[in-house]
């Protein structure tokens, strides 16, 4: 497992991966073979959420390949952060609320023995202390044993899911707001009211080829109750006509400029901004900290490569530029930066969010019906 902070590098991986292992996806990509074997899964996922490359461009080679039948469940699983992201736009007081309750949570359990053990990997159940391992030096895990951890960490450790998906947005190299905030709010039953996910024995043992034995869980527990409802809130995703010449801010999901729908127009100077920990809510690992840092470093010996002037900034230095627009952050970090101190951005929205997100106010199943529309019009 290793995850190279280039564009280069996904570019070799998504290329190898289309190649080798497309073909067997759909059948293989619920087996978590441990993380020495990933050639069933495409590992794009830190890529993709920092922009380097791009659903698009994940899709269109698919398709290169093969058929959109044969590629299908490839693709829904490429769209999937895409449908949250949309989702969470729609509600952002989810993402709000769970930061409040989460900064109550972590003083209530700041010394608790069962939080600490299970951070630490230190619980009785082999398989959950293998993960935790796994995610601190791998900064990933296979979205199967994703469900599985936080299943255990919800109704067999029984710790509240708020302080388990700060843990994996600590440490995972592809955690962002809406697809961490949300999964875990799915585990639990109250992202869909009353349907929650229970890891069970035997679902482990298949999928991980029987690597772990006594695996002893609570497979009979109720979901968990949040008495709290969101109304969508209607938002304007819509860009300028005609863009003016300023600077341009770059988040970090946006770090492949080349490859964005705003490559051919012409901006002052771009700034590439970098978010630390101090003005985070969630607090990163130093090794994810450095791999944002690299893949910054990345796009801007790239800009530079293509003559583009551009600069590295921290982003409490935005207070100190004129006249620009910003590459959309989405709902997280910096977007709450921005709104704290009441920073006015002319935000540009990528085509696809656009088009994708009005499909994003009611539940997976409905938006999948529009993903042949949405490709159609965009790949």
């Amino acid at each position: 497992m290793e995850f190279e902070a280039s564009r280069a590098k996904a570019v070799d991986k998504l290329n190898h991966f289309v190649e080798n292992n497309l073909f067997e996806y759909s059948r293989l990509r619920n087996f978590d073979f441990g993380p020495d074997n990933r050639s069933n899964i495409s590992c794009l996922s830190p890529y993709i959420t920092h922009g380097i490359i791009n659903e698009l461009e994940v899709i269109d080679k698919s398709l290169k390949k093969f058929s959109f039948v044969k590629n299908e469940k490839f693709i829904q699983e490429v769209l999937w952060r895409v449908y949250w992201k949309g989702w969470l736009e729609l509600r952002p007081n989810v993402w709000s609320d769970y930061l409040k309750e989460l900064n109550n949570l972590k003083s209530e359990f700041k010394n608790n023995q069962n939080y600490i053990d299970a951070i630490e990997g230190k619980t009785n159940l082999q398989c959950f202390n293998e993960w935790v391992n796994e995610l601190k030096v791998n900064n990933y895990l296979h979205n199967h044993a994703r469900m599985w951890f936080a299943s255990i960490w919800t109704f067999t450790l029984e710790l509240p899911w708020q302080l388990g998906a700060e843990f994996f947005m600590k440490h995972l190299y592809d955690g962002d707001a809406a697809s961490n905030t949300l999964g875990w709010r799915w585990v639990a039953g109250i992202q869909t009211q009353g349907k929650h996910y229970l890891a069970s024995e035997w679902n482990i043992k298949k999928f991980t080829n029987n690597r772990f034995q006594n695996i002893k869980l609570n497979e009979n527990a109720t979901p968990k109750i949040s008495e709290k409802s969101y109304s969508i809130i209607k938002q304007d995703f819509n860009n300028p006509k005609n863009l003016e010449e300023k600077n341009l801010l770059i988040f970090e999901n946006n770090l492949s400029f080349e490859i964005t729908d705003f490559k051919e127009n012409k901006f002052k100077k771009i700034y590439i901004i970098l978010n630390k920990n101090e003005n985070r809510s969630i607090k990163l690992s130093e090794k994810l900290l450095k791999f944002k840092s690299l893949l910054i470093e990345d796009q801007k010996q790239r800009l530079k490569d293509k003559s583009i002037d551009c600069e590295i900034i921290d982003i409490s230095e935005i207070k100190n530029i004129e006249n620009y627009y910003g590459l959309y952050p989405t709902v997280g970090e910096n977007l709450d930066y921005l709104n704290l101190n009441n920073l006015k951005v002319d935000f540009l929205y990528r085509n696809l969010d656009e088009l994708a997100w009005q499909y994003c106010n009611k539940g997976f199943f409905n938006f999948k019906n529009f993903i042949p529309k949405i490709i159609t019009n965009l790949v």
